[in-house]
């Protein structure tokens, strides 16, 4: 069994050299082999305490701590400290170096109060035990003292009395007990506070398996399961402590520091949070624009009756003097957005996105010249866009194209530098536009394959307010589809489920008149029909295109059908073009954006504020919650600000999160969030459990789903594991405080618009508790790496999927229909971004479908020894899901090269990639990572 299933974070070695003799006196409180010292502290103070006073002992004995620290130079998210710290907060404290003290699992039962060892102070960087690890990576050993009654050390006490901070990234104490800290500890003249770390015992059960002599076949229970209680004998059971504590297990000794600690992350709810803080709260959207600076900057507070939204990561800033409810923008020129310390980029990942930053700006170069040299920044030729990417073999280009040649005398490999890589998910051919079985199969299988739904009723009908927004009725007929139905009936269509619809209709409409009214911004509520082949593809048969209804003499809808001739074969172009710059948008602000980012990060917030770091649920959530709350406060400074890239890029333009709300408002759900639950809301499946996952797809080939389901159940299984593990019946779910108080202040604090909903799932037993959980890790996962990673390579070629139109389609009573007439292409390149809007979207795009070198990928081992060191059947459950995830990839690549699967394999047909979950770093369209990451 443990051939397969090995410990790599374990440090045997240098577990032997520690003498197993000194077990037996950790663990129990009743044998007197140790001497030491007593705290008597009172217990709200304990922890501010400078000195420990003791009694009088004979004698003690000293135990040898391994201490790994990280100093770093980088500029962090403090980027100037004087900005926030007055000049006598600055000053050092008098006794220098890094303080220790372990606290027991046991009280003094003469105090009642916590045993807390004598606080060792250490000059780390004059230790001579101090030994280099690593670039900036240190380790030392300090000496700590305990007493013969003090117990089990379940936790320790650390303060910073340097002038910098320090990362403190793990201590061991004699072999035994490990403390994972992974943690930025501020200096004392800054925090007072002294830092709270809980212990688990990684290398408990190799001491015993040295001292009993039994091998490693002992750690395999009856059933086949690793179990380390097999070869324990009855006095040594007692060191088998859940390290995952559930609030009533929690040892009496660490009670007071457990509540202590989520306390300190609470914090009041006042004043302005400083870099160096740790604090969550929650806050509404005031601080996307900036009145101060004019009427063109102010934007309206997104959470509130008027624009329902989750909530965010308070910052307290200060108010704007124009609009004392708005928040005043960081000046990203000197800090960043606060987020907790330890939620900041550090080391390689933030160089990666520092480096894919300086890499779209060398990107935009060229048509920021090309627009300087031709102020008429309309292309009239495809060439233009070709020459922006590397490579390109059907036409011949250089920076002469964009007008630069009189800017900058460059060519060759220079030249390269100022270029994109081409898309790989695309056939290249720089004269093409999307077509009719690339645009079905994409919503199958591309960029955005969430929105897709089966249609129920033809024509469809809008669920919009009539009297403000016109007649609910489609102008579609059946006259438009009835001879793309391979001899079908529209209602024999329909009860085969042949008929599917992209439909943005509702979430268009009633923003269009402000959109329209925007410079160089044109769109349409769209429909679109689709019809299902023999194939298993989707073929569109079918668009509508509506406008508000303004001008009664004027059709304020129309309906375009596939080409029979030159002019309806541009007029189809165009509206497909419409239709994806529709679809573009709704990808981005609704499924990722909403769904994923701002919909999580509620969760994210009180996880931290309501669930201990020694709680069960938060060891398993903080594996998907890293830099979810980073990557969110990134797009409050530069993608979805006023002028930010959101508003610049895509149609909706200023009116984007407003329709975020109207979104959130009316369609989100947190029951529907998983993935079989949004497959039949959407009518892609129904429910059958005679089926795998219990669905059966109405599209079998349906890339997106059929990989997402494989990812889903194997999520949903580890859960279940877990769940059942810490919660065997529902009075443990019930009455676990810490775990009710997260469920209710996300819910009622962190989406507080919505928080009357009736269908938040009840926490009130195992199995909807296993509900949410999965959901939450499925979004965070592979939902998010299917939206992000894939953007590029699917909407990296701008006139194949625009972001937005600066056009509308003429007819034939428009001013601009000759024109169009005369030249069609022109028309249409002229209605695509300028080349300076398209190079900055496809900056962006490229930077956030990047990993990092750091990224952690769903099934990957690593921290899960550490986390879970005592609980095997833990760590067993993750060793299966990870020997699953690999199944799943293996079984993913399999479709990838099956000629049956047409929406995935076949001439021109790029692989679906985006739910395989390993990837290199960089842009590689495929890899799901653990948490939400850029």
């Amino acid at each position: 069994m443990l051939s397969s299933i090995s410990f790599p974070a374990l440090n045997t070695q240098s577990i032997t050299k520690t003498p197993t003799s000194k077990l037996p006196m950790f663990l129990s409180s009743c044998n007197n082999k140790l001497k030491t010292v007593k705290a008597t502290l009172d217990m709200d103070l304990f922890l501010e305490a400078e000195q420990v006073k003791v009694d009088h002992v004979p004698s003690c004995l000293k135990v040898r701590a391994t201490v790994t620290v990280k100093v770093s130079n980088q500029v962090s998210m403090m980027k100037i400290p004087w900005l926030y710290y007055s000049q006598n907060d600055m000053k050092p404290d008098e006794e220098k170096g890094v303080g220790f003290q372990l606290v027991s699992t046991q009280l003094d039962p003469s105090t009642k109060k916590p045993k807390v060892s004598k606080e060792c102070v250490s000059e780390w960087w004059k230790c001579s035990s101090r030994k280099a690890i690593g670039t900036g990576c240190f380790s030392f050993e300090v000496e700590l003292e305990i007493d013969a009654e003090f117990g089990e050390p379940g936790a320790i006490l650390v303060r910073n009395n340097c002038d910098k901070e320090l990362y403190l990234e793990t201590i061991s104490v004699d072999g035994f007990f490990h403390f994972a800290c992974n943690s930025w500890i501020q200096p004392a003249h800054i925090n007072k506070q002294k830092r709270i770390f809980f212990s688990n015992k990684i290398s408990l059960y190799i001491s015993l398996i040295e001292e009993g002599g039994v091998g490693d076949e002992a750690l395999v229970a009856e059933d086949g399961t690793l179990g380390f209680h097999e070869i324990v004998s009855a006095t040594e059971l007692k060191a088998e402590i859940n390290l995952a504590y559930l609030p009533t297990q929690t040892p009496n000794g660490l009670k007071y520091l457990r509540a202590k600690e989520l306390k300190n992350k609470r914090g009041d709810g006042k004043g302005q949070r400083l870099p160096s803080d740790r604090i969550y709260d929650y806050d509404t959207y005031n601080d996307l624009g900036n009145p101060d600076k004019g009427a063109k900057y102010t934007r309206p507070t997104l959470g509130g009756e008027i624009n329902p939204h989750p909530r965010r990561c308070r910052t307290g800033r200060p108010a704007a003097i124009t609009d004392v409810t708005t928040e005043i923008p960081v000046n990203t020129g000197i800090a960043s957005t606060y987020v907790p310390r330890d939620e900041a980029l550090e080391g390689t990942r933030r160089n990666d996105i520092l480096n894919g930053i300086w890499k779209g700006m060398l990107h935009n170069i060229p048509p920021i010249l090309a627009t300087f040299y031709n102020k008429n920044d309309v292309s009239r030729d495809l060439t233009k866009f070709a020459g922006l990417y590397r490579n390109v073999p059907q036409v011949e280009m250089s920076l002469n194209t964009h007008g630069v040649s009189k800017f900058l005398d460059i060519r060759g490999k220079i030249e390269e530098v100022f270029k994109f890589e081409i898309p790989k998910n695309m056939s290249w051919n720089a004269t093409s536009y999307v077509q009719d079985d690339e645009l079905g199969r994409q919503t199958l299988a591309g960029m955005n394959p969430v929105s897709l739904e089966r249609l129920k009723v033809y024509p469809p009908v809008s669920k919009l307010d009539p009297s403000i927004y016109g007649p609910s009725e489609s102008a579609l007929k059946e006259e438009h589809i009835i001879c793309h139905l391979n001899g079908m009936s529209v209602q024999q269509a329909l009860d085969e489920n042949k008929l599917f619809i992209l439909d943005y209709h509702d979430i268009y409409l009633p923003f269009l008149e402000r959109i329209n009214s925007q410079e160089d911004r044109k769109s349409y509520a769209t429909r679109t029909i689709f019809f299902l082949m023999t194939t298993g593809t989707l073929k569109p048969i079918a668009i509508e295109l509506s406008l508000p209804p303004i001008d009664t003499n004027i059709p304020s809808k129309q309906v375009l059908t596939p080409p029979v001739d030159a002019t309806t074969s541009w007029l189809w172009k165009l509206g497909k073009s419409h239709v994806c710059s529709n679809d573009n948008g709704v990808h981005q602000l609704i499924h990722h954006w909403l769904r994923v980012h701002a919909c999580m990060e509620p969760f994210i917030i009180a996880t931290h504020r309501h669930l201990s770091s020694l709680h069960p649920i938060f060891k398993l959530l903080s594996l998907h919650m890293k830099h979810a709350i980073v990557t969110s406060a990134v797009a409050r400074e530069s993608l979805i600000s006023a002028e930010g890239i959101i508003e610049t890029c895509f149609s909706p333009g200023k009116y984007s999160m407003e329709m975020v709300c109207a979104a959130y408002r009316d369609w989100w759900r947190f029951d529907l969030e998983g993935l079989p639950a949004d497959l039949i809301r959407r009518g892609m499946a129904v429910p059958d459990e005679t089926k795998s996952h219990g669905l059966r797809l109405l599209i079998e080939d349906y890339p997106y789903a059929n990989d997402g389901l494989l990812i889903w159940s194997a999520i949903q299984e580890l859960v279940h594991t877990y769940v059942n593990h810490y919660y065997p019946d529902e009075n443990t779910v019930i009455f676990d405080i810490e775990l009710q108080s997260w469920y209710t202040e996300a819910i009622n604090l962190g989406h507080t618009d919505l928080h009357e909903a009736n269908w938040w799932p009840k926490l009130t037993s195992p199995d909807n508790l296993i509900e949410i959980l999965t959901i939450l890790i499925w979004v965070s996962s592979a939902q998010h790496a299917a939206l992000n990673f894939g953007q590029y390579h699917y909407g990296g070629y701008v006139p194949n999927r625009p972001p937005l139109m600066r056009k509308l389609i003429p007819q034939q009573h428009d001013l601009e229909y000759a024109s169009f007439i005369a030249d069609p292409q022109g028309y249409f390149l002229a209605s695509l971004p300028s080349l300076l809007i398209s190079t900055k979207y496809m900056a962006i795009i490229d930077m956030i479908s990047a990993h990092s070198h750091e990224e952690e990928y769903l099934g990957e081992m690593k921290d899960v020894y550490i986390r879970w060191p005592c609980e095997p059947k833990i760590i067993e459950a993750f060793c299966r899901f990870s020997m699953e995830v690999k199944n799943i990839e293996s079984e993913i690549n399999r479709r990838n090269v099956d000629p049956r699967l047409r929406n995935r394999c076949g001439a021109g047909v790029p692989p679906y990639e985006l739910l395989i979950p390993t990837s290199e770093p960089g842009v590689t369209g495929r890899g799901v990572p653990k948490s939400i990451t850029m």
